[in-house]
């Protein structure tokens, strides 16, 4: 197979197909680098060494994977394990759920020339922040850890589960990770977040994939 070069980072989207998200990307003066927000629903790869990938989690789950040999790495941020698992309806093949999520990702990275066999995986996230109930939380976290498991690919590295909110920010020319768990108000804030962001999802077809940055 013939590698395609990836010109320039890849965003795949699940909601306001094509449209720009104002912030999504800034210049973080201090440590000299481009953070890029990765939001509920998307993934993004990158093969620029400058750029820093950032999101938080609540009962999302979000899987940072590159290859250490080409630098190139990526991350997604998906809601729900798997399409049918919830009746949030619209689009099965949605980047909001796990198991497309994880597909996308591992495909959008292979196809700019990385090695399966190479991959560095590290997961976070998980925590049941909106519905103790339901646990979604715990169903992503148990979703994430089969489906790699299923895929024969090792995972490096994983902070899952509890019931805090959690920031990420992902180095994906290092590997490196930096992980801040949230509280308080925060907490509240990321359980609004993520039930505001189910509700714009019910009834609704959505899909599409766009590049930025090129």
């Amino acid at each position: 197979m013939t590698a395609v070069p990836l010109r320039g980072p890849v965003l795949g989207r699940t909601d306001q197909a094509g449209a720009a998200v104002p912030g999504r990307r800034f210049f973080d003066a201090v440590n000299r680098v481009w953070m890029v927000k990765v939001f509920p629903g998307e993934f993004y790869v990158t093969a620029q060494p400058d750029e820093v990938l950032v999101t938080i989690l609540g009962s999302c789950v979000s899987t940072c994977i590159r290859d250490p040999r080409t630098g190139i790495g990526g991350m997604n941020h998906f809601m729900l394990a798997q399409s049918g698992s919830q009746s949030w309806g619209g689009d099965p093949e949605s980047t909001r759920y796990g198991n497309f999520a994880m597909e996308k990702l591992i495909n959008e990275l292979l196809k700019a020339g990385c090695r399966r066999e190479s991959l560095e995986i590290k997961v976070f996230g998980g925590g049941n922040v909106t519905d103790t109930r339901n646990l979604i939380g715990t169903q992503n976290c148990a979703f994430v850890l089969d489906y790699l498991a299923s895929e024969g690919l090792p995972v490096a590295a994983q902070d899952l589960g509890g019931q805090s909110p959690r920031r990420i920010h992902y180095y994906p020319a290092s590997g490196r990770v930096v992980r801040r768990m949230l509280g308080g108000a925060e907490t509240s804030a990321v359980a609004r977040e993520e039930i505001a962001y189910a509700g714009r999802l019910k009834g609704r077809r959505i899909g599409g994939e766009i590049e930025l940055f090129e």
